[in-house]
């Protein structure tokens, strides 16, 4: 039975009477041999042998609670009575039911143990594998690791029910158990790991469990799984000196950190962005109209999100229309192109952009990271998110602060084109905008309108209609005939013009997040009422303290300073964050939607027929060498789009990180530190392919370099000017 502790003060439960309801609270306490579980998910349920209860199990269910971070958990404000307590942490969840008692006016306690029993013991193996009772553990031996729990033959019970009362018998039980660093799982011996002893002194090895859900009638069909802590402690001694001869090598180690909540975070913005990727639009738009594509080699959220994208395809196609004739093939593109943007833009949105195949964690391990204990996709959940004021959903710190500064504004469920139920319904903040934020930089396409992406399509449709982009047009002489077979789509491309967002407006909206503007005829003279003036200069800044960071933290003999970082950090974020507002959430997915179908057709087969390409040329993504081609033929940049390519990408990545990260409120430089090594290879690439495209270099270590802020349209018009007067 439970240890039950009733309320001192609460009177004997008097017998019903006529009248109001009066009610009671059930506080519950999770523990398994005596250490808190979090995330155990517990149920109330009606005692079916009261008069006038619900016979079926599915009617007599209340209500289902979890146990927060300290194991403690809460039924409140029920009506009192004797309910049915019941887990969900064994296989059949209605076996392990205790009656509990709900007084008048009280709160009730009740403690109650996993059933796990788990605990970790260790033994010390010689050279071949053999356990060595007796000998004392040394700097390089090998330590056996394994784990003991009561599921390891039979599923545990709860609320200290044995394990038999399951019904089970010997079934072994799926506890998920996540080791510690460095420890390799040994396969022909289960639920164990060696682990080499890395240095004298005393060692915690601390290992993670995570007992499954499994539901029960009325209760929901899946929740997180509870989580455990274990751990063990060795203590070892350096092993007797031995004298050496000859030379002897002395390796240093780069400076160790702590893993912090937002490197899930920042692991799901990547995977999240990598899969906006062009190649994966493009695999996307082969599934769906040109049959079956293996898609095995991607990762697995992926792989599930590319049925939701081909059902919001469907929902969508019946809602675009198209005011022209003959343009449906155009119109079902658009229409796949938005459902791929807006299924994959997101990292709320379940499946989450997590891969469970290892490649989270061995990032991070690359970067000389420490692996959250639980997992990166279990930090992200229970550890970064939190609860949104008004809402039940949990968000990013970011936007949970933002919300917190509009109490008096109400969550809003539905969106304008539902129907509504109250009045109040029609004004507040969408909770979808909170619960699954679409994250997009609009850097992206500031950096592809600069390689000439746009310029290249714009020169084709009008070479299509028959026009002359000026007295010596190079595509005069190009004989359109190649691309006959996608005439539908230029056609529908064409018509459509009207309703895609013109330079003018996507100039304007460089300015307003960035201060970036483009240079040209088109967009002479911009009166810009909002600009980020001081963006370059400071996003410029952190890029070169990072590389004095890198210099620091190779150099295995000083301890590398983020606290620089941290204040660069944060004054990008304060820019970035006073650039979104007017069309900052709805202009830079338009804007990709457009950029992708823009380079869908100009991959597409006919282009390189037209277009004078190179073969030979291994470009990352299919449009590129027509893009290239078509600025030779014109004689734009002789700068290849590759490096225009990898400073969207790269931009973005960097830029959402500190966009969407709650920067301003952070005083420890270790989330800086982590945020530096995580963002490596995007920053150096950054910095190179600025490089390759402007001539300026970002990555000057000399502590009095100035920063050049100069916009890179106007470093862009330079090189073309000495590139001509060269030529």
């Amino acid at each position: 039975m439970p240890a039950m502790h009733g309320c001192p003060v609460c009177p004997p439960a008097p017998a019903p009477l006529a009248g109001p309801v009066r009610y009671g609270t059930l506080r519950f306490s999770v523990h398994d041999n005596g250490r808190p579980v979090s995330g155990a998910s517990y149920s109330l349920y009606q005692d079916t042998a009261r008069q006038h209860a619900p016979t079926d199990e599915a009617d007599s269910h209340v209500e289902t609670k979890a146990s927060g971070v300290d194991g403690r958990g809460e039924f409140s404000k029920h009506p009192a009575a004797t309910y049915r307590l019941i887990s969900h942490h064994a296989l059949e969840p209605m076996k392990t039911a205790v009656l509990v008692t709900i007084e008048t006016d009280c709160v009730n306690d009740i403690c109650v143990d996993l059933g796990l029993h788990a605990k970790v013991t260790h033994r010390l193996l010689n050279s071949d594998c053999t356990p060595n009772p007796c000998a004392e553990p040394k700097t390089g031996d090998v330590l056996a690791l394994h784990v003991e729990y009561i599921g390891s033959g039979a599923v545990p019970g709860s609320v200290r029910v044995p394990a038999s009362a399951s019904g089970s018998g010997s079934a072994r039980y799926p506890l998920d158990i996540q080791p510690p660093p460095l420890a390799r799982e040994f396969p022909d011996l289960p639920d164990t790991w060696g682990w080499t002893v890395p240095s004298a002194g005393l060692h915690e090895l601390k290992f993670g469990l995570s007992a499954p859900y499994f539901t029960a009638p009325g209760a929901p069909l899946e929740a997180f799984p509870a989580k455990l802590g274990i751990s063990t402690l060795v203590e070892s001694r350096n092993p007797t000196p031995q004298p050496v001869a000859g030379n002897l090598g002395v390796a240093l180690l780069r400076s160790a950190t702590e893993p912090t909540p937002d490197l899930a975070f920042w692991q799901g913005l990547l995977n999240s962005t990598e899969q906006l990727s062009f190649n994966t639009y493009q695999r996307f738009m082969d599934t769906l109209f040109c049959g079956d594509v293996d898609i095995s080699d991607l990762p697995g959220f992926e792989r599930d999100r590319f049925d939701k994208k081909r059902d919001s395809f469907e929902t969508l196609r019946r809602r675009r229309r198209l005011p022209f004739t003959d343009a449906d093939a155009y119109r079902v593109v658009k229409a796949a192109t938005e459902a791929f943007v807006m299924v994959n833009c997101g990292v709320l949105r379940e499946p989450r952009p997590f891969d469970d195949s290892g490649r989270d964690e061995a990032y991070l391990r690359r970067r000389d990271l420490p692996v959250p204990e639980f997992g990166v996709e279990s930090a992200f959940a229970n550890e970064y998110l939190v609860p949104v004021l008004g809402s039940t959903e949990r968000t990013l710190p970011y936007l949970a602060v933002i919300r917190n500064k509009l109490p008096d504004i109400a969550i809003k469920l539905h969106s304008l084109d539902e129907d509504v139920e109250s009045v109040g319904q029609c004004t507040g903040i969408l909770q979808e905008k909170l619960a699954n934020p679409c994250l997009l930089e609009l850097i992206w396409s500031y950096w592809h309108e600069e390689g000439m992406l746009v310029q290249t399509m714009n020169s084709i449709t009008r070479r299509f209609q028959n026009v002359r982009s000026r007295e010596r047009d190079p595509l005069a002489n190009l004989e359109i005939d190649p691309l006959r077979p996608l005439n539908n789509v230029l056609w529908g491309f064409v018509q459509d013009e009207q309703h895609r967002l013109s330079i003018v407006r996507r100039n304007y909206e460089y300015d307003h997040h960035y201060g970036l503007r483009l240079e040209g005829k088109a967009v002479r003279r911009m009166q810009a009422a909002d600009s980020r003036s001081r963006f370059l200069e400071a996003f410029h800044n952190l890029l070169r303290l990072c590389t004095t960071f890198y210099r620091q933290d190779d150099d295995t003999t000083v301890k590398a300073d983020a606290f620089p970082v941290l204040n660069a950090l944060k004054e990008v974020h304060l820019i970035l964050s006073q650039g979104a507002h007017n069309q900052f959430g709805d202009l830079p997915s338009t804007a990709r939607i457009e950029m992708l179908m823009q380079q869908w057709l100009l991959a597409r087969p006919e282009f390189r027929e037209f277009l004078p390409t190179r073969i030979m040329t291994a470009y990352p993504e299919a449009w590129m060498d027509r893009v290239d081609a078509m600025k030779k033929v014109q004689g734009w940049t002789d700068t290849s789009v590759l490096h225009f390519r990898n400073l969207a990408v790269f931009g973005e990545q960097i830029l959402l990180s500190v966009r969407w990260g709650h920067w301003s409120d952070v005083q420890d430089p270790l989330q800086a530190f982590n945020w530096a090594r995580f963002f490596r290879p995007q920053i150096q690439g950054y910095s190179h392919a600025y490089r390759s495209v402007t001539g300026v270099e970002l990555a000057l270590d000399a502590p009095d370099a100035r920063i050049d802020a100069t916009l890179p349209s106007v470093l862009l018009q330079r090189r073309l000017a000495t590139q001509q007067r060269i030529a």
